[in-house]
């Protein structure tokens, strides 16, 4: 095997870990090549500056219900806070009970993302944050009447005046998008067991999420699952039995994106199922196996399954300190 081109461990760390005697550290070095531990921030887009007046008014607006047509959907309906950043169902339900057509990926690390939504029609968070008040399925709510129905709050005046002043109208779509995601890029999970292993704690991981690492980049996991977020945010053909969403297909009308789909995050993947693009796999040992079978062309043994699963559970970092907003 031959380490790919990525950062080395700082020779602290290094050190730390071949001294160790919890694992043979000489035969994982080259593994650990394939890794890096997850930044505390994702990168910040010129044109939109993590302040704190703005993260704060972002943050009421992700939990804001009155931004949708009903005035009981917010973001946070689908991305609950207590339900790592998801809903924990197969597909998600919206305006008027009705059920859509994909799972719901976490808003978790999501500022690590190359693009947004499962087949990636945005290309960053401010433009993935208005979607979902205006589709129909979900918030169902056109962004002049949100926008209007803000308006009559003299709070979110005051809050949008002081997050962007000399603007001559604060309350404005665009503003809108501009602090939801900069709240949303707050909402990452360093310090996970891997990450801390990465950093020269040998005692972080088991000896079976040391042999799970192995296995996943041996078996090839690695090629798609890398990077921070452990994406490389790339599209590949995933067909499911159950689904006919033909996903990145409608975006760009190409045969050749016929259900393909982005390649998810692995963070926190052990709080985050169901799985896959129509939630149709609700435990990490059957989601291991079925992409084991369609992306590698392989079969792991049930030893092999349980210690890429319990890997991955060690992908689950601190998760966001969020106190609920009191809205006006």
């Amino acid at each position: 095997m031959t380490p790919r081109n990525l950062p080395r461990l700082g020779a602290t760390a290094l050190a730390l870990v071949l001294g160790a005697t919890a694992v043979h550290a000489e035969d994982i070095a080259e593994y650990m090549d394939f890794f890096e531990p997850l930044p505390y921030l994702p990168p910040i887009p010129a044109d939109n500056s993590m302040d704190k007046v703005k993260i704060d008014l972002g943050r009421m607006l992700f939990f804001e219900p009155r931004i949708s047509a009903s005035g009981v959907i917010s973001c946070a309906t689908c991305h609950n806070p207590a339900l790592g950043w998801t809903d924990r169902i197969d597909r998600a339900v919206g305006h008027g009970g009705q059920v859509g057509n994909r799972n719901t990926p976490t808003v978790l690390n999501s500022g690590f993302l190359g693009s947004q939504f499962w087949d990636g029609r945005e290309p960053d968070l401010e433009g993935q944050s208005l979607g979902p008040i205006q589709a129909d399925v979900e918030m169902n709510m056109t962004l002049e009447e949100a926008i209007q129905r803000l308006k009559e709050f003299e709070v979110y005046q005051e809050h949008f005046a002081t997050a962007f002043p000399g603007d001559a109208d604060p309350i404005r779509a665009e503003n809108v998008a501009l602090s939801i995601a900069a709240f949303e890029r707050t909402l990452n999970t360093p310090n996970s067991p891997m990450d801390r292993f990465l950093r020269g704690d040998v005692q972080a991981m088991t000896d079976q999420q040391v042999e799970g690492m192995k296995l996943f980049v041996d078996a090839g996991c690695v090629a798609c699952h890398n990077g921070p977020a452990l994406t490389d945010s790339n599209f590949y053909q995933f067909e499911l039995p159950s689904s006919k969403d033909e996903g990145r297909f409608l975006v760009t009308g190409d045969e050749a994106d016929k259900f393909a789909f982005r390649t998810p995050t692995l963070r926190n993947v052990a709080v985050t199922y169901p799985y896959f693009n129509n939630g149709s796999v609700d435990n990490l040992h059957d989601a291991v196996n079925l992409m084991a079978e369609q992306m590698l062309g392989q079969e792991f043994t049930e030893d092999e399954n349980d210690a890429i699963v319990a890997f991955l559970d060690a992908l689950t970092g601190e998760m966001p300190a969020i106190e609920i907003p009191a809205l006006p």
